[in-house]
């Protein structure tokens, strides 16, 4: 299902202000709350020692986790309020189940969130406090949708975190990060069917590098509301890119144009490429090297820039999550390599496999 949003004016009309849950205590619980989390959870956090110091790479890379942890726990205390006071979208015939997982998943992403934050005080790096946030969906099904997708860029980031603490020669982050990536793909497998979808997408997910994740966060916190620059996380904000008329593009799987807008208002660096030729949109999806094609019908205003480009599916087997950018090069060795060329993005693709 794609969503039809097609402004800033219409994304702050929905859901606008959401915060994290605190009926718990978190994001700061006492000690018995810690434990009531953990029981709702079904599990407590790491037991092991913090990292006593941790590289410059490795503390963005946390803060990128910590962020994107505690905005879950605003989505997922949302949608969890929806669904318990049958808000007008969100009523189902299983609303007893959906009740327990989404207030298992609400404790098990809070957990995660502890724990990033844990990790970046226990080094005394600055650890990122909550937003508010703004979620482009209105029923059930939608909101699962979104789920699914940003578990999909959690996924992806979240290889690139594990690369980033074995080169910082830090085992153990790694093997909890690694712990954290099962567990979210266990969360994905069930919203994959609830969606109607196999619930493995692809033999090896995609990956999503750190500054495109942290870019595709900014379209659900609401601008200036986060009680700290956003600079203080050392990660580029790109221009945000849609497909298809929407911050997400569910499509068919099979070779197809797509249409693309990117809000470049704020961005001087795209606007100075503003009729320039051999621009490429570049796909990266699962573990394959970026995929560059030329790009058509391209149109400047003053504020965006709108294009097409072929969605090659059948050639490179582009079943599940894709994200795509809008490039001034092509011929990537890396995923990581296209952010440096990337105008704006990412745009989020997601490719049917239905049961």
């Amino acid at each position: 299902m794609a969503f039809k949003l097609l402004s800033k004016t219409a994304l702050l009309g929905l859901a606008l202000g959401a915060a994290v849950p605190n009926n718990n205590g978190f994001p700061m619980p006492n000690d018995q709350q810690k434990l009531q989390i953990a029981q709702q959870a079904g599990g407590l956090l790491p037991g092991g020692p913090a990292p006593k110091s941790l590289g410059p790479d490795s503390i963005t890379a946390f803060q990128l986790i910590a962020f994107n942890e505690l905005f879950e726990t605003a989505y997922f205390s949302s949608l969890l309020h929806n669904i318990t006071s049958d808000a007008s979208g969100y009523q189902s015939g299983n609303k007893t189940e959906l009740v327990k997982i989404f207030s298992t998943v609400l404790a098990q992403e809070q957990q995660h969130a502890l724990a990033a934050v844990s990790t970046l005080e226990a080094v005394g790096a600055f650890a990122p406090q909550a937003c508010q946030y703004q979620f482009p969906v209105s029923d059930l099904r939608a909101a699962v949708n979104l789920a699914e997708t940003f578990t999909a860029v959690v996924l992806g980031a979240l290889q690139g975190a594990n690369v980033i603490l074995g080169q910082d020669q830090q085992p153990g982050p790694v093997r909890i990060i690694s712990s954290v990536i099962g567990q979210e793909g266990e969360q994905n497998g069930f919203y994959r069917v609830f969606l109607d979808q196999v619930p493995s997408e692809s033999p090896f997910l995609t990956t999503v590098p750190a500054p495109f994740a942290w870019s595709a966060l900014q379209a659900f916190v609401v601008p200036g509301s986060c009680p700290f620059p956003l600079s203080k996380i050392k990660l580029p904000i790109l221009p945000p890119l849609a497909v298809n008329g929407g911050p997400i593009a569910s499509v068919e799987p099979q070779d197809q144009t797509l249409s693309f807008v990117a809000d470049v208002s704020g961005s001087e660096a795209a606007k100075a490429c503003a009729g320039r030729e051999g621009l490429f949109a570049t796909y990266t999806t699962g573990q394959q090297l970026p995929i560059s094609v030329a790009v058509t019908d391209v149109e400047w205003s003053a504020d965006s820039v709108s294009f097409k480009a072929h969605f090659p599916f059948s050639e490179f087997v582009m079943q599940g999550f894709t994200h795509v950018a809008l490039t001034t090069s092509n011929n990537f060795d890396s995923p990581d390599a296209v952010v440096q060329a990337a105008l704006a993005g990412p745009g989020l693709i997601q490719a049917s496999n239905r049961l």
